[in-house]
């Protein structure tokens, strides 16, 4: 139970941390959407573009803990994700786009041309999604750390009170 608590008392810090990160909300929230973005076209291309989180972070000055979570957050909303990747790289591909290896069996030219179509709709689904949140959790962050001010703020008047009082 003690190394439950532990687990618990980590993850707490760790956000904790991620809140407090100097950068501002802004990067935070950029790096949740890089580390978002990057996980929509991960799987088809065998985990390489995980390598992308970084250049991308330096580029967009965003948080690299952040983007990990975003990462994560993105590995747990894949599958239900790849059904609408693949349809929206239906909707941007021609028609009878064929992906054909002559020297190849059929299947894997067609397990290709899937692969493709995920790593396409992954980009395309992974933007819309990386923007879509990059607003909620600066704004989200933003609001935490103007409570945070604010508490603070009180707590120093109070104490200058009671100081006053004594």
């Amino acid at each position: 139970m003690n190394r439950l608590r532990k687990i618990g008392r980590f993850f707490k810090y760790q956000y904790v941390k991620l809140l407090r990160d100097k950068g501002g909300a802004s990067v935070v929230a950029m790096g949740f959407a890089v580390g978002l973005f990057v996980e929509m076209f991960n799987l088809p291309t065998y985990g390489t573009s995980f390598l992308l989180i970084f250049p991308l972070n330096y580029l967009l000055r965003g948080s690299f803990a952040a983007a990990l979570v975003g990462f994560l957050f993105g590995k747990t909303i894949y599958i239900p994700m790849s059904i609408v990747n693949a349809k929206m790289a239906g909707w941007v591909l021609p028609r009878h786009f064929v992906v054909q290896v002559p020297f190849l069996p059929n299947w894997i030219n067609h397990a290709l041309l899937l692969n493709l179509k995920l790593i396409i709709g992954g980009i395309i689904d992974g933007a819309i999604l990386g923007l879509l949140f990059y607003f909620p959790i600066r704004f989200s962050v933003e609001t935490f750390k103007r409570k945070r001010r604010e508490k603070r703020r009180l707590n120093r008047a109070q104490m200058e009170a009671n100081a006053v009082l004594e």
